[in-house]
């Protein structure tokens, strides 16, 4: 951060400055919740197959966590982000920016600390995106009286994703097992391990193996969630020092010659839709004759960040060729880059707060996932199945770039073999699972309409 971030955060009154704080550290606290609340979807398998015990097997996944987060990248970052159009941001009132960013965070707090206390492995993804849902809607129908305060198709999406991967967690899981059992006999890996028993090497290996991945995969998923909460934190805060990426000097000019080689390929195609055009040149003339983009005056970055994020927008809708589109395709890249990125500090401050946090409070869903799912305890072969396929479901999707529960998919994952190895499954769990699972949702929405409907009325904004 340089000396433009604190002229930024300077221009801020003494309260605005306390509630930006408030704002980081209530962001932070829901991935230091994230992780304690997620962390029995990595442990649960090693430790109840005694793989591992509970201290070490936290640890080894607090910082696979973290390294998850450091290298996982910043996409989905801006698919939480894209969900609620930031517009929103700006658009209202100073005040109703920040009570905005504030009812998401507490609304996603409150609900994952009150799910965790009661044992129930919630997904920390239904809850968040929820939140964000809530506000954008109590906003859009107090300013518009209309339901555009969300990205429905981004939601739509993200939603899919998040239908999808609890089933994908279930069947594949069960599958795995069931082939598991054709090809190793050794009826030791399919009934609960007992006293002094210890797991075969080749199964601590993969029981190990798929912790990490699982720790590493969630780190990188849900990591970049927490970095979509703070990023719009500081967009509602902050937005001429975060609408652009001010960082790299040279920039501006990157992003002036793309738009006007974009202009040109569409000129030279017979293009004519002058909303493309009209964004193009808003784009050209802002950057006219600027190296940087902190050149740009601080009342003009929103305005050409908006151009940038409509211009993409109205690519996508456009009926362009497919070779057009790939000769578009480099260019809009650089223009995405101009305003979609992560100041690194962000990323170590979710890492540390995610990776922490994955090392405190796990007993509860550990317990409720390991024991009260199925009738029978977890046995070996149940583990790996179950961390298996949770490894590369999460990983699958964070290379897809989809937002998924780690949490759906692993309680998914070892509810299947439990079904497959026939060791019962507790129906009452399950109903109280799939209780909080299916309330996640409208719970977090209403609790973010209400807080942010009540934080305006307080305000008088």
């Amino acid at each position: 951060m340089n000396t433009t971030f604190w002229e930024a955060f300077g221009n801020l009154s003494a309260i605005g400055q306390f509630l930006f704080f408030f704002a980081l550290f209530i962001a932070f606290v829901f991935e230091f919740i994230n992780g304690f609340h997620d962390t029995a979807n990595a442990v649960t398998t090693v430790i109840y197959t005694k793989t591992l015990k509970p201290t070490p097997a936290v640890f080894f996944s607090g910082f696979m966590n973290f390294l998850g987060v450091l290298l996982g990248g910043t996409t989905v970052a801006f698919s939480i982000v894209n969900l609620l159009p930031v517009d929103l941001l700006i658009d209202g009132s100073g005040s109703r920016a920040i009570v905005m960013v504030l009812a998401l965070l507490l609304s996603g707090v409150i609900w994952n600390l009150g799910t965790w206390w009661m044992g129930l492995p919630v997904s920390s993804s239904h809850t968040l995106i929820g939140s964000i849902m809530g506000v954008g809607i109590a906003s859009s129908l107090m300013s518009k009286g209309n339901l555009d305060g969300i990205n429905w198709s981004k939601a739509s999406s993200v939603g899919q994703a998040l239908l999808l991967s609890p089933m994908i967690g279930f069947f594949a899981a069960a599958i795995l097992l069931l082939v598991m059992k054709m090809i190793f006999k050794n009826p030791n890996l399919y009934h609960p391990p007992g006293e002094g028993d210890n797991p075969p090497s080749w199964i601590r290996a993969v029981l190990i193996a798929t912790c990490g991945g699982v720790s590493m995969a969630h780190g990188s998923n849900d990591g970049q969630k927490g970095m979509g909460l703070i990023l719009l934190a500081l967009i509602g805060f902050l937005p001429a020092y975060y609408a652009m990426d001010l960082r790299h000097p040279g920039l501006a000019v990157e992003v002036h010659d793309a738009a006007v080689a974009m202009k040109g390929k569409l000129e030279q195609s017979n293009v004519e839709n002058k909303k493309l055009i009209d964004q193009l040149d808003e784009i050209e003339q802002s950057l006219e004759g600027k190296s940087s983009l902190a050149e740009v005056s601080s009342d003009k970055r929103w305005q050409v960040r908006q151009s940038i994020y409509r211009l993409g927008k109205e690519l996508d809708n456009a009926k362009l060729s497919s070779e057009l589109i790939k000769d578009l395709a480099s260019h809009r890249k650089t223009l995405k880059h101009s305003i979609e990125y992560v100041p690194f500090w962000v990323v170590l401050g979710v890492a540390l707060a995610l990776g922490i946090g994955t090392t405190i409070g796990y007993k509860r869903i550990v317990v409720t996932i390991a024991e009260k799912i199925g009738k029978t305890h977890l046995t070996y072969a149940q583990g790996a199945a179950a961390e298996t396929v949770a490894a590369v479901t999460i990983g699958l999707a964070d290379i897809f770039h989809a937002p998924v529960s780690t949490t759906q998919v692993l309680s998914s994952g070892i509810a299947g073999t439990m079904w497959a190895n026939k060791s019962g499954i507790q129906i009452n769990t399950i109903r109280k699972i799939l209780i909080a699972w299916v309330l996640t949702l409208p719970v977090a929405i209403l609790l973010g309409g209400l807080l942010y409907s009540l934080g305006v009325w307080i305000s008088g904004s």
